[in-house]
């Protein structure tokens, strides 16, 4: 879709401008995995042959180390003939896998993983590992994995800066009118939480929220002026209605944007809610974030030593 190819734009500008790489040291992405190259494929209009390519492309390179993002799971890719395995046989390719934390399945993954890959499966990273599970993640995890010849090159913390959003974002998801303090835009946002209570009931929930998007009716003053007063980065007005200008006097002086969407709550709440699940690294806390847990967590001598560099 449009918007798909509007972020891969975006991606590879801020992959280019933050790693201070020449254009001619970066290589766009082959195609584009969204329902249009899907359909394409199914209906067999496309008949590219995407692996070859992608060979020619990198051998075309003479570099003596091409670093490539390969697809999000083992699965994807297979319709168009560019799994993960394929990519890597094809390619004679190491594959250091990045795999998010899960107590049940993470061992299965980095298991079926190295049954896949075998030799070329150089190293794992475990992502967002939750305070309460790191003891078992750095010993009994870990020591397994090492004991199955799988490198742990890093064990990446939970860190709720990662897990935020900016209200910028939240904007373009929305595709929300911003009603007061565009300057601020820049804020992260950090949880979600729903005013649709009574304003007692909604205060014990502000409260307990940090650095909060609060989503309420554009017809609740009282549940707008009581997130105000508490940890809000952020205020989504449903149902394009606006404000009390109490309300906007009383944000413009604590500094908080206020949105407003045609949009009912139901349909707000899950918009927002992707957007947590997508964690987008542009905003520059997020890169200085990762930086420092990178410094701080991964193994880069080993693998530069897994490397033969």
């Amino acid at each position: 879709e449009a918007s798909n190819r509007d972020h891969h734009d975006e991606d590879f500008q801020f992959f280019q401008e933050t790693l201070g790489l020449s254009p001619d040291r970066l290589l766009p992405p082959i195609l584009s995995l969204d329902e249009d190259t899907i359909q394409a494929r199914l209906s067999q209009r496309d008949q590219t042959d995407y692996l070859q390519r992608l060979v020619e492309k990198i051998q075309g390179q003479s570099s003596d180390v091409v670093l490539m993002e390969g697809p999000g799971t083992l699965q994807e890719g297979t319709l168009l003939g560019m799994s993960l395995h394929t990519i890597a046989t094809a390619l004679d390719a190491a594959v250091l896998l990045v795999g998010h934390f899960d107590i049940v399945q993470t061992v299965d993954r980095m298991l079926f993983a190295k049954e896949q890959f075998g030799d070329r499966l150089i190293g794992v990273v475990i992502n967002d590992v939750p305070a309460a599970n790191t003891d078992f993640a750095q010993g009994s995890l870990r020591e397994f994995l090492e004991h199955h010849q799988i490198p742990v090159l890093g064990m990446l913390p939970r860190d709720v800066v990662l897990r935020s959003v900016s209200v910028r974002e939240l904007v373009n998801q929305l595709n929300a009118q911003v009603l007061c303090r565009p300057d601020r835009l820049n804020l992260m946002v950090e949880t979600m939480t729903i005013g649709a209570m009574n304003v007692n009931s909604a205060l014990r929930y502000f409260q307990n929220a940090r650095n909060q998007v609060v989503v309420t009716g554009g017809d609740r003053t009282d549940l707008q002026l009581a997130a105000l007063e508490t940890s809000t980065q952020c205020l989504v007005l449903t149902g394009c209605l606006s404000p009390n200008p109490e309300i906007l006097s009383r944000a413009e002086d604590l500094e908080v944007p206020i949105l407003s969407v045609d949009l009912d709550t139901l349909t707000t709440v899950e918009i927002i809610d992707r957007c947590f699940g997508q964690v987008r690294l542009h905003e520059p806390v997020k890169v200085d974030c990762i930086q420092r847990l990178m410094r701080q967590h991964f193994d880069l001598d080993r693998l530069l030593k897994l490397l033969n560099l």
